[in-house]
């Protein structure tokens, strides 16, 4: 069975252009602590115009592993990013608050390729719409475009006004997939136009196309003494 780490997602402000200066922080601090010896197996840092987005790989929930204790050098790392990284969330008061909430998930059944890629997509979401854009994107799955698109995962999560969309494909399609976002096709462009009610760009101003609302990757860690389990 594939191995699927537990994922939680963070979503704060950052200060454009600073990606070298927070990657540098995570950089130095996963050089010299051990984050995977409290279940975190992998990082990933993203920016997408005003917002720095956390993707946090673990081993496992901590609900169900007990690993509850916060990261190695966590007040450290706050302290030095904090000139760039500030709460998104207008209900923020402690550090939880910047976690966004996953209101949907799908993977395909049975066996995915090993080769495969994550792309997070940002988007303006409306108040209390999840329910909708769940909906939307179940129907969806339900059908033959996610074999089409070569997906084999997906992960929905909202933070205040901001939808997060993790996208997980066999990179072996991704490129096609890619292509078709250029041109998309018709069971895309009914996705697409299912969602427009309840969903925008995040800059409205900048956006072309699909791709304008794919956040960019500044910083990436894996833990190398790390191998996911293998199915019996």
């Amino acid at each position: 069975m594939t191995f699927r780490p537990f994922r939680n997602v963070i979503v704060c402000h950052m200060v454009p252009g600073s990606e070298d200066k927070v990657g540098a922080v995570f950089g130095h601090y996963d050089q010299i602590t051990r984050p995977q010896d409290l279940g975190v197996i992998g990082r990933s840092l993203l920016s997408h115009d005003d917002l720095y987005i956390h993707v946090l790989d673990r081993k496992q929930d901590p609900e169900v592993s007990g690993q509850r204790r916060g990261l190695p050098a966590f007040q450290q790392i706050a302290e030095e990013i904090g000139p760039y990284v500030t709460p998104y969330p207008s209900y923020w008061e402690n550090p939880s608050h910047s976690v966004a909430k996953q209101f949907y998930s799908w993977v395909p059944d049975g066996e995915v390729p090993e080769d495969r890629a994550l792309t997070v997509i940002i988007q303006r979401m409306k108040p209390d719409a999840e329910s909708d854009i769940a909906r939307v994107f179940a129907d969806s799955d339900a059908g033959p475009l996610p074999e089409e698109a070569g997906v084999t995962g997906r992960w929905l999560y909202s933070i205040d006004d901001v939808f997060v969309h993790l996208l997980e494909q066999d990179k072996a399609k991704a490129v096609a997939v890619r292509q078709n976002h250029e041109s998309p096709q018709p069971a895309f462009a009914r996705v697409m136009a299912d969602l427009s009610p309840y969903v925008s760009p995040y800059v409205p101003d900048r956006w072309k196309s699909p791709k304008d609302s794919v956040a960019d990757s500044f910083y990436r860690w894996d833990a190398d003494d790390w191998t996911p389990p293998t199915a019996e």
